[in-house]
């Protein structure tokens, strides 16, 4: 006769970091598997260094276009999989009830954030890796310190991830797609992306200054087109957006 509680495997749910870690990998290889979001997370961002590198369309007021395009075009990798990317993708899950199911699971709500989130860290690393090569190779110097870099990109995320994750779970899916494609629309022209902010009215530019892609942004071009020390004010803005948008999606995502 068994003995009670010898049973293998033990019932029950598992540990949360090994659910968060497995909904993780999970959450990867479905973003690396979808077509539609390779094109918007990578050849795009690539396509427009590229392009905007070659060819003297804007006046960046730089040496090179690359050193001003190169950091830039790095913060709309982060917008396009953090924010664009996985508000669409989410918003499909939710109205075609994954989310539904996986609420029913032990896995709380900011547990599958979290996980959200660490597969797009996951998918920048690859990103970041590929547009440093190409801008390398149209003759990219970079400068400044990785740790403040590091700092940079980890922060945008947080804040890109959160209010993707805000607007997944709160609007229907088809208002999801059409405004996340319109958000990296406005934010890639007004953003400091490819224009830089200067060429924007005085007014206009107190606002656009604010935005997390804006901080992104200029915060990448300051160390790594300057070589300047930390940005502190651009890193204040992004956590103060990380912390808004995360706790938003947490209190008011929706799982069906």
């Amino acid at each position: 006769m068994t003995a009670t509680g010898t049973f293998t495997p033990r019932p029950g749910a598992a540990p949360l970091p090994r659910m968060i870690r497995a909904q993780a990998a999970l959450e990867t290889r479905m973003l690396l598997r979808n077509g539609e979001q390779l094109l918007l997370t990578v050849i795009i961002p690539t396509l427009l260094l590229v392009l905007f590198s070659a060819v003297d369309i804007i006046d960046t007021g730089a040496g090179r276009s690359v050193d001003f395009l190169a950091p830039g075009i790095l913060a709309l990798a982060v917008l396009s999989t953090a924010f664009t990317g996985q508000a669409i993708a989410t918003g499909f899950e939710r109205r075609y009830g994954v989310l539904k199911r996986l609420a029913a699971s032990p896995l709380p709500r900011w547990g599958l954030m979290t996980a959200k989130t660490c597969a797009v860290l996951v998918t920048e690393v690859l990103q970041i890796a590929l547009l440093t090569a190409v801008a390398l190779a149209l003759g990219w110097s970079p400068h400044g310190n990785p740790a403040a870099v590091a700092g940079l990109l980890i922060l945008g995320t947080a804040a890109f991830s959160g209010l993707g994750l805000l607007m997944a779970g709160t609007l229907k899916a088809e208002a999801t797609l059409a405004a996340a494609n319109l958000v990296f629309l406005l934010l890639l022209v007004g953003g400091g992306v490819i224009v830089p902010l200067a060429k924007f009215p005085e007014a206009a530019q107190a606002v656009l200054g604010l935005l997390p892609i804006t901080a992104l942004s200029d915060g990448l071009r300051t160390v790594l087109q300057h070589g300047a020390g930390v940005p502190w004010s651009d890193l204040g803005i992004l956590a103060v957006w990380a912390v808004a948008g995360l706790g938003a999606a947490a209190r008011f995502f929706r799982w069906e």
